[in-house]
């Protein structure tokens, strides 16, 4: 991690998430907690035109995750919380829990050659956490449209339905001034902000508690391990069986 000024960077090096990664974000979350001075908390990909590809599914195959989508969901909750602002910085592929990374964000930056999918149904999944996070920050029918389809929308359709708040190959600059104009706000009055707009809208605790119990119904499904294995032994996707 990188302190500049009043940002916080934390690159998602490994491009998937496990309990490592959601511990790792979580770990960077205290820090910038206790800096005094902080303001942001900046999420980069590692490169190579990936920001996050979601579930590691090899990881998936070979171990028991159902109780990964309560950490998940925690950390993206936990987000709507903090009194760090949280800006995803996209540069590239987000696919499945890497949307849900952005869009848990309190600012999405992207490049134009960036990309959203949500790949999930193709394996027999849904991206059970990632949705309710969606679903505020969108609406319901793009949320439910990208589920439905699996296909990737651009950098610049996301945008048009707000999934993105902007879109520039020079989002440093765009970085530079939020920081600017959030060194004016005390963080108490961004935590205040973030309650309130939490209890206006749908991230509730029943949403916790839906959510995270369909994520570990579908994940203890035997055809669903099963495609997971086939990938994980074989490369082979669900399709070409």
């Amino acid at each position: 991690m990188e302190l500049t000024s009043a940002t916080m960077r934390h690159r998602l090096r490994r491009g998937t998430i496990d309990d490592r990664v959601v511990k790792e974000i979580g770990a960077a979350l205290d820090e910038a907690e206790r800096a005094p001075g902080c303001r942001i908390l900046l999420l980069e990909g590692g490169g190579d035109g990936v920001f996050c590809t979601g579930m590691d599914l090899e990881e998936a195959a070979v171990g028991d995750v159902a109780d990964g989508g309560r950490a998940f969901y925690g950390l993206l909750r936990r987000f709507t919380e903090t009194p760090v602002t949280v800006v995803a910085r996209v540069d590239g592929r987000a696919a499945g829990g890497g949307v849900g990374l952005a869009a848990a964000s309190d600012f999405v930056f992207a490049s134009e050659r960036s990309t959203f999918s949500l790949p999930e149904a193709l394996w027999g999944l849904l991206p059970c956490c990632v949705l309710p996070f969606l679903i505020r920050r969108t609406g319901f029918q793009k949320a439910y449209a990208m589920t439905l389809s699996t296909q990737p929308v651009s950098a610049a359709e996301a945008a048009a339905f707000h999934l993105v708040d902007e879109v520039s190959d020079d989002s440093e600059a765009l970085v530079r001034r939020l920081a600017y104009r959030l060194t004016k706000l005390d963080r108490s009055i961004v935590t205040d902000m973030k309650r309130y707009f939490r209890e206006l809208w749908i991230v509730s605790d029943e949403t916790e508690r839906v959510a995270v119990g369909e994520f570990g119904r579908l994940m203890s499904d035997p055809e669903v391990r099963r495609r997971l294995v086939d990938y994980a032994t074989e490369k082979r996707f669900p399709w070409e069986r």
